[in-house]
């Protein structure tokens, strides 16, 4: 404010001028002000809405400030009339008449109903004992309304911001619900038969109640700007909204899964019933394979093989009937649990007939060793050698004989590998002796 002064000193003409133009230019700010907050979207909302909550409580103390507000800009009009109707009396002000203005314009000259101040709840005592009025110089008045005002517009600004985001992001995700409602209700995803029917529905309760909420206590979903002394500083709360927003999405994912299963299903089956005759034919060549090793390989414990997965056929039966009826919620995990069972159950069968034809890859190993060192006897001239002969052909006939008994069958081999190893030796020394003579 220009007003101040050495305390006691009378102003002269120039400095009551230039004080009242200040004034007058502050005066004018002033009311530009409380009438734009006045016209604030905001504030007429607040003024017609239904609260509740926070939003109620500070809209209360909010009304009685802009009230007080105003009583108090009335005061200071009224006081800056008064100091202009005095400094026009004569265009030479006199000592008396400038005694008079510096009186207004920097003492204690503005009086406030001390009501209207207990009203507002600016800090004015309350019952029997409270004052009757309130005096205030023009700068203390000033700074007082400068107050009351951030504080007014701060609760109004951030009502009008939490209500121009969140209801209208709030209908949008409802509009995109009702949209994936209909669309899961297409493909037989409804409550209490699939769990994302279920999950619609409570994301359809969370936002009724998240819009009743926002329209009734905007101030509930608002986060103060830290360190920010600005009206209106900070942002819309978006934490319910945000995570009703995931939790949608997640839904429509689930769904789109089903729409795939429901494009893609027959293919599915078709290549589960694939798969699962696949393991069945295995499995029959194990049983078959494991008669033939019975019959052909004597002391050796075969494993018993298990029967066709009859289990799964009946689940793939289901599966078929689901796609006929268009349960595509019901279709959806069934197929993603049977392409695992039955790639399981491939492997399993695979497992089968390889456990149960060792024995005769052991023979066929045997068999191959044993032909292999006779090659390899024969290469060097001694495939006429008695001994050799007599333990080749003792161990071709139990290799090639039924059943075989592959623990006697490898010992018969490995003395024919002995025999084999001893005369190659023999016969590499003979040469190196001749060379050397």
């Amino acid at each position: 404010m220009g007003v101040a002064g050495p305390p006691g000193s009378v102003m002269d003409r120039d400095e009551v001028d230039r004080a009242l133009a200040r004034l007058g230019a502050e005066h004018e700010a002033i009311e530009t002000s409380l009438l734009a907050l006045q016209d604030h979207a905001g504030r007429r909302l607040l003024e017609g809405a239904e609260l509740t909550g926070v939003t109620k409580e500070r809209w209360a103390a909010t009304e009685a400030a802009i009230a007080l507000l105003w009583a108090y800009f009335d005061a200071y009009s009224d006081t800056l009339r008064t100091a202009r109707e005095v400094r026009s009396r004569r265009r030479w002000s006199s000592r008396e008449d400038l005694a008079e203005l510096t009186e207004l314009l920097r003492g204690e000259s503005v009086t406030v109903a001390g009501g209207a101040a207990a009203a507002a709840g600016a800090g004015a005592p309350a019952g029997p004992a409270a004052r009757l009025s309130e005096r205030f110089t023009l700068a203390e008045l000033v700074e007082r309304m400068n107050e009351l005002y951030a504080s007014s517009l701060d609760m109004v600004v951030a009502a009008d911001a939490v209500w121009s985001a969140l209801p209208a992001r709030v209908d949008l995700l409802a509009a995109e619900l009702q949209r994936t409602r209909q669309l899961a209700h297409s493909v037989g995803v409804r409550p209490g038969e699939h769990p994302a029917g279920d999950d619609l529905e409570r994301i359809t309760r969370a936002l009724t109640r998240l819009r009743e909420q926002v329209v009734s206590d905007p101030l509930a979903f608002w986060t103060p700007a830290r360190g920010s002394s600005a009206p209106g500083g900070g942002r819309p709360d978006t934490t319910v909204y945000d995570r009703e927003a995931r939790a949608l999405e997640e839904v429509r994912r689930e769904i789109d899964a089903v729409l795939a299963v429901r494009k893609d299903a027959e293919q599915r089956i078709v290549k589960l019933r694939d798969v699962l005759s696949r393991a069945d034919r295995t499995l029959a060549e194990a049983r078959t394979a494991r008669g033939e090793v019975l019959a052909k390989i004597a002391a050796t414990e075969v494993p018993v093989v298990s029967g066709p997965p009859t289990a799964l056929q009946e689940q793939l039966t289901l599966a078929a009937e689901y796609r006929r009826q268009g349960r595509w919620h019901r279709l959806s995990p069934l197929l993603d649990r049977l392409e695992q069972q039955a790639e399981d159950e491939l492997k399993r069968a695979r497992e089968q007939l390889t456990a149960v034809t060792a024995p005769l890859a052991v023979r066929a190993e045997l068999r191959g060793r044993l032909d292999a060192y006779r090659a390899k006897v024969a290469r060097h001239g001694l495939a006429e050698d008695p001994l050799l002969i007599e333990r080749y052909d003792a161990a071709r006939r139990m290799l090639w004989s039924a059943p075989c008994d592959l623990r006697v069958a490898e010992q018969a081999v490995l003395r024919y590998q002995r025999a084999a190893a001893e005369l190659l030796g023999d016969t590499r020394r003979a040469g190196d002796q001749g060379e050397g003579s």
